[in-house]
């Protein structure tokens, strides 16, 4: 009896520990490795001082939460979200737990994120506050697939989104949370909420969220349930009520009491007529000046719409003295529309200049170009524009200087190339993709670069990457995928085939691009024609011929002599899928941010890539009057792209089959 009773014991035992494993909440964690620190170290007592001060801080009761302690460079920055309709008492347990297995997870790490369903935290040794950061995301699509008109119901879920994402980007500093429903296809309910760190500026807010609707349009296509969750915002649907309805209607408004409401009324009939009759003035007077006013010659409208951004404009005497009268010794290079300088400003600050060629056609364009597209564009893997001069026939942008120049300074140099460890080539695949994302989906842009190559990534002081050189980028609709053009400029070897030969070009010709720059980094080969023994082999087709035979070391940069086999492998596939000759089957490049974040997204088979064979015809043609890097490479031939058999066959292990 003893021994049944024991035994009975142990089972209940068991099913109770079984219980509680299933019970347990998930929590995501991303340990970011941007340094370490000791568990004796100022940072780490730092980090505890931070944690504590969860428990006391008020602000939790809005479900948000932002501290700092310490001094640099030891100095600890702390972010708590909680979900908007997270209960005060849900939402201190959700950071509670999070403080304590953050840590663990992340164990020394100084700069890391985590997630449960009802809670973001995050820590850092450098400010994160009231800056939209869409990296790590997390993705998650689950549920059914949608029957009947997909295309119905991705509508009704974007019409939803929308109308939340314009209320939660307009909620106050302590709630930026908006949640609802709607009758979705064949009268079933569609739930979704959205949500930004209400520290953010509300367009950071909306540009954040939107960037969470394209990834649930590209990842969670066909599915009746996604999550989408970044450091800056998350986004949630279903078709099933996932939170707590009570929040519905809530989302960022404070209730009024009701004594108010009548009071309300009466102001909103007494001053409503009173600011029609003030606007009705205001236009007739207008509408009685602009017909009096004797019209103006019309000016040169490159002239008139930077004119706009007069606060980002700096004078010519003033650049001339930063440059030493733009001195030899101040060249930087030269590029396909002028020459850059090095400068330095009466307050120590160092700036790079850009000075347009004074004879060709194109100037006014591109320089119109590069200061209205980036002024607007804000992301720390993008060069950065300071201002601009015109003057007279003098055409000037200034940008923040980049210390260690281009890239192609170093892959391309014997010597220089042994500085990029696998680690840090590997950084920079992913931030030039980080980059190239904000380009196409994440900011208020939609913008194609179109000269994406290894001399216009620039590298900082710490060898972090930034995109430069936008005078040849287009800007699209957000809603628009392709155009086409009659003037194909670029850099032959990077242009994907479309545009190099029909002028065919869209959010694709970017991921080609990217692609060629993946492989180049890992090789350290340039992509025209290079010596292979006796013979002259191109990178794309180099790269293709040795991926299918296995032989990944003869693809890889000699000098790298430690390095993820498994990451390299891997970068190397998503090099030759952005590379594929056919646009439909290219990835987008929210999809390769997506492959290089998660090991556990199952990369297809790249079909042949797109190939452009050495002829050995000497050319000295130029494109438009473009010189330098704008002009078809001499030993790099047209070629003619080579079709291959579709095969639909997918992959789940890192090395080739």
């Amino acid at each position: 009896m003893s021994m049944v009773s024991s035994r009975l014991v142990f089972l209940v035992s068991i099913c109770i520990l079984l219980s509680q494993a299933v019970a347990q909440p998930v929590f995501l964690s991303s340990c970011l490795g941007k340094g370490n620190y000791t568990s004796n170290s100022t940072y780490n007592t730092n980090l505890k001082q931070v944690f504590s001060s969860l428990s006391s801080n008020t602000e939790i009761d809005y479900g948000f939460y932002n501290f700092s302690y310490g001094k640099s460079p030891d100095k600890v920055y702390s972010l708590g979200l909680c979900r908007g309709d997270a209960k005060p008492d849900i939402c201190r347990s959700c950071l509670n737990n999070a403080t304590n297995l953050l840590p663990q997870r992340c164990l020394n790490q100084k700069e890391a994120i985590g997630w449960y369903d009802y809670c973001m935290l995050r820590y850092s040794f450098r400010d994160i506050f009231g800056k939209k950061e869409i990296s790590p995301p997390v993705y998650n699509c689950s549920g059914n697939n949608v029957s009947g008109n997909y295309d119905q119901f991705s509508q009704d879920l974007r019409n939803l989104l929308d109308s939340q994402r314009s209320r939660a980007a307009a909620g106050g500093s302590l709630r930026k949370f908006a949640a609802g429903n709607a009758t979705a296809l064949n009268n079933q309910k569609l739930y979704s909420l959205v949500q930004c760190t209400p520290d953010l500026s509300d367009q950071d807010c909306s540009d954040c969220l939107f960037g969470a609707m394209e990834d649930i349009r590209n990842f969670c296509a066909g599915k009746q349930r996604g999550r989408v969750v970044k450091p800056s915002c998350n986004l949630w649907f279903d078709v099933a009520l996932f939170y707590d309805a009570t929040a519905d209607n809530a989302s960022n408004n404070t209730p009024a009491a009701k004594g108010k409401e009548s009071n309300k009324s009466r102001i909103v009939i007494i001053v409503v007529p009173i600011i029609s009759f003030v606007v009705l003035i205001i236009i007739s007077f207008c509408i009685f000046l602009r017909v009096r006013k004797p019209r103006e010659k019309p000016q040169s409208e490159s002239v008139d719409e930077i004119r706009s951004v007069e606060s980002l404009q700096l004078g010519f005497g003033t650049i001339k003295v930063a440059t030493d009268d733009f001195s030899d010794a101040n060249k930087l290079g030269q590029g396909g529309f002028g020459v850059v300088y090095k400068g330095k400003l009466s307050d120590g600050q160092v700036i790079a200049v850009k000075r347009l060629s004074k004879n060709l056609g194109q100037g006014d364009l591109e320089f119109k170009n590069e200061v209205l597209l980036v002024a607007k564009l804000q992301h720390r893997n993008l060069v950065r524009l300071l201002g601009f001069c015109l003057e007279g026939i003098e055409r000037l942008l200034i940008y923040e200087f980049m210390p260690n120049g281009s890239l192609d300074h170093f892959i391309f140099d014997p010597i220089k190339r042994a500085k990029l460890d696998w680690a840090r080539r590997y950084k920079i695949i992913g931030d030039i993709a980080r980059g190239l994302l904000y380009l196409h989906e994440d900011s208020r842009l939609r913008i194609i670069h179109r000269d994406l190559k290894a001399s216009n990534i620039l590298l900082d002081s710490e060898m972090n990457p930034k995109i430069s050189d936008f005078g040849m980028a287009r800007l699209f609709e957000l809603d628009q995928s392709a155009d086409n053009t009659s003037r194909i400029v670029g850099t032959y070897g990077y242009m994907a085939p479309e545009y190099a030969m029909h002028g065919q070009f869209s959010v694709k010709s970017d991921v080609f691009s990217f692609g060629v720059l993946v492989l180049e980094i890992i090789s350290g080969k340039k992509n025209s024609s290079f010596r292979n023994g006796e013979n002259m082999e191109d990178l794309l087709s180099y790269a293709w011929k040795n991926w299918k035979q296995g032989i990944i070391s003869n693809l890889v940069d000699p000098t790298l002599k430690a390095g993820s086999t498994t990451e390299i492998m891997r970068c190397i596939h998503i090099g030759l899928l952005c590379v594929q000759d056919n646009v439909a089957v290219r990835p987008t490049i929210a999809s390769v941010v997506l492959m290089l974040n998660s090991y556990s997204i199952t990369l297809p088979i790249p079909l042949e890539p797109a190939f452009f064979m050495n002829s050995g015809i000497e050319s000295n043609i130029h494109l438009q009057g473009e010189n330098d890097s704008r002009v078809m490479e001499s030993n790099q031939s047209k070629g003619s792209s080579v079709q291959a058999s579709i095969n639909e066959a997918s992959i789940t292990e890192l090395s080739p089959r």
